[in-house]
Order: structure tokens, then C-alpha cells, then sequence
């Protein structure tokens, strides 16, 4: 009996997805596809050894709730502060409080780094997150090292600081406040509202030139925002942002990233005079990127999503990228080569002749840091 009993036990723990989050597979029955989810399966990491399936056995009766339930892990980082040599980045050092991204862009260029932890590029992207517990006191020893060469970071270059679960973890709001108190020049990219909740501390640095921010839109369109973006804020309510930050004199550039060839390209100048008439002072934008597993997921999302236009779509792509879904080669994968690639310049170019909007906000300033003092050290006279 009691070999029975410990039997049915491990076959029950088996099917439990709840403690055991890893059975989550590879494929999913298509009724087990979650809703606001914008990933529709769930491969292994490029890393993994292993394939998995999930199938409907009757045991879970709650596996789509646990499939599309966000999790989140802590992790203690030794260092805070990532450096990059990047050519066509205009910065050498950025931040991100957070592993994973719970906006789940269907486009999302950072999926792939979630194989580093042994996770999917899918559904683990935006389900399985990592917080970085303890950012701003490692931060804070990071700057204060006599070693350290002041240089604009930039924060929200691979998830975005301002996701969802930033509201009740406050990652995001504890770096600032560091960077505020040693006047640290900062840039920050997001499609996130939550940074409203920042101007008190914004606000201030943004007198002193210390802080940009760069908001991201990429359709003006609810609808198609809701299935590219499932999680992220509708456009309307970005732009609403971007007047709030304006109005409270905290420079605003709009980035329309990424620009999907056959889907949102001919959006390209409406958004750009919807950011200009709510305050933006400059724009850029990104070509669609699709590397490693993007590729894959995304041609999922056109087949799910808008399949009368997904060839289509794809060979613009491969366009643009000589005949491959996607080049990585600098210079190249932020925008493409080719005629189309061209055409896009030369429309960026009269969209911001028609705007007023600039490609590039004021350098920030860098001569106003300083570490701040603690109790019990010796002040200086002057």
C-alpha cells in the first residue's frame, strides 16, 4: 500500500506544472496558447540538450493559468554595470534591472539572452523573470570606485525597466535614485507609463541637462499594438506619457522601433507628427531585428496574426539583409541595406524637415558628478 501511495504521489508532483515550471515545453496545444502572451510556444534554449512537449493529459485542470502566470526569481548581482564596444551604439555602458521582458513584444530583439539561463526564448521570455535584488547598493559601490570614468548610462536597452512588474518591485526606481544623488548623466528607453511615477526624481535631473529618455512606439494602431505588444501600454497612452515628460521639461526622443516592412512602415510619418505634436524633440528608428530564435517566433506571430501578410513581410526582410532573415554584422542590423532600406532614409529625412523633430537630444552633462559624501567624512572647504 504504502509503494502505491508513494507511486501515485510522484505521478501527481509529475503533472504538478505549479512546482514544476520546467515541464512547460516546447510546443503547446493550440487551446493552451495563453491569451496576452505574445510568444506561441515555448522552445528549449539553444543551449539545451533536451526537447519537451506539453500535452493535455486531464491531471492539470488550471495548465493554461500556470502556463501564462509570471514568475519571478532574485538574482544578486556582483556587478551592475555592463560595458559594450559597439560601433553603431552610442553608448559604452548600460544597465537592466530585470531578465526578461513581461511586455512580451512579439519582436523582441533580447529573447534570445534568456537561453543564457537555460530558458525559452518564448513563453519563458515574458513568464520567467529575473529581478536584480540588491541593483542600487551595488550600483552606488560600482560609482564610487576611485577608478570610475564618468559616462551617460543607458538603462532599458534589453528589457525594458519600466515592465509591469516594476510597480511592486521598484528595481528601476532604486537605480535612480542613486544616479540622482551622485548626478549621474543617464538615458532611459521605454514603452512603459510607469515612469511617470519618476518625474519627482526626473524632473530635477533633467534641470541639471543629466537625463533623457527615449519612448518606443512602433504602430499607432490599438489593435495591432495589443498583438504585437500584448502587455505593453496602448500607443495613445505613450503618447500621453510623452506629454507629461515634456511638460515637465524631461527631453523626450520617440523611436520607432521596430519598423516592420509590409506591416507598419507606411506609419513611419504619422507616428513621427504624433510624437512632435506631444512634445518630442527628436526621433530615430530601428528596422525589425530578428536574431537567433526571433526569427522563428515572430514568423509564428505572422501565421497567427495577419497570415495573408506574412510572406510578404518575411521577403522584405530577407530584402534587406541580402536574402537572410537577419544580418548582425555592425552597421548593417539597425537598418538594413538595399533600395527599401534607402527609400526608408530618404522618408526619415522629410519627416523631419516636415516636424522640426532633431535625430539626436543635447549631449548631457558630465562634469556634475561627484560622489556623494557619507556620514563621518571630512568635508571640503570649497
Amino acid at each position: 500500500m504504502a509503494y502505491v501511495l508513494i507511486l501515485f504521489y510522484i505521478l501527481g508532483m509529475a503533472h504538478d506544472s505549479t512546482q514544476h515550471p520546467d515541464l512547460l515545453a516546447d510546443t503547446l496545444p493550440l487551446g493552451l496558447v495563453p491569451k496576452a502572451r505574445g510568444a506561441q510556444s515555448n522552445a528549449s534554449g539553444r543551449f539545451e540538450r533536451l526537447a519537451r512537449e506539453t500535452f493535455i493529459d486531464g491531471w492539470d485542470a488550471e495548465l493554461e493559468q500556470t502556463i501564462a502566470r509570471t514568475t519571478t526569481v532574485d538574482e544578486r548581482p556582483r556587478k551592475i554595470i555592463t560595458r559594450n564596444d559597439s560601433p553603431d551604439i552610442p553608448f559604452d555602458r548600460s544597465i537592466n534591472p530585470y531578465r526578461g521582458c513581461e511586455h512580451g513584444c512579439s519582436y523582441c530583439f533580447a529573447r534570445p539572452t534568456h537561453a543564457y539561463l537555460g530558458l525559452s526564448a518564448g513563453l519563458d521570455f515574458e513568464t520567467r523573470l529575473t529581478r536584480k535584488k540588491g541593483a542600487a547598493e551595488v550600483l552606488a559601490r560600482e560609482l564610487s570606485a576611485a577608478s570610475y570614468k564618468v559616462a551617460p548610462i543607458a538603462i532599458g536597452t534589453n528589457t525594458d525597466p519600466y515592465q509591469p512588474i516594476e510597480a511592486r518591485d521598484r528595481v528601476m526606481r532604486g537605480l535612480l535614485e542613486v544616479l540622482s544623488a551622485y548626478n549621474h548623466p543617464l538615458t532611459i528607453t521605454t514603452k512603459g507609463t510607469l515612469i511617470e511615477r519618476d518625474i519627482d526624481l526626473l524632473k530635477p535631473m533633467a534641470a541639471k541637462g543629466l537625463v533623457q529618455v527615449g519612448l518606443s512606439v512602433t504602430t499607432l494602431g490599438s489593435r495591432l499594438s495589443r498583438q504585437l505588444e500584448p502587455r505593453a501600454p496602448v500607443p495613445a497612452r505613450r503618447l500621453k506619457t510623452m506629454r507629461l515628460l515634456t511638460d515637465a521639461g524631461i527631453p523626450v526622443r520617440v523611436m520607432i522601433a521596430p519598423i516592420i516592412p509590409a506591416l507598419t512602415d507606411h506609419e513611419l510619418e504619422a507616428i513621427m507628427g504624433a510624437a512632435a505634436s506631444h512634445g518630442a524633440r527628436a526621433a530615430g528608428y530601428i528596422m525589425l531585428r530578428l536574431p537567433l530564435e526571433v526569427a522563428p517566433l515572430f514568423e509564428d506571430w505572422l501565421a497567427t496574426h495577419v497570415p495573408d501578410r506574412a510572406q510578404r513581410v518575411m521577403n522584405r526582410v530577407r530584402e534587406l539583409h541580402g536574402g537572410k532573415v537577419y544580418d548582425s554584422h555592425w552597421g548593417k542590423r539597425m537598418r538594413g541595406e538595399g533600395e527599401w532600406a534607402e527609400l526608408m532614409a530618404q522618408r526619415f529625412d522629410i519627416a523631419l524637415n516636415r516636424t522640426g523633430l532633431m535625430t539626436k537630444l543635447p549631449a548631457l552633462k558630465q562634469d556634475l558628478f561627484a560622489v556623494p559624501p557619507k556620514a563621518g567624512d571630512q568635508l571640503s572647504l570649497f
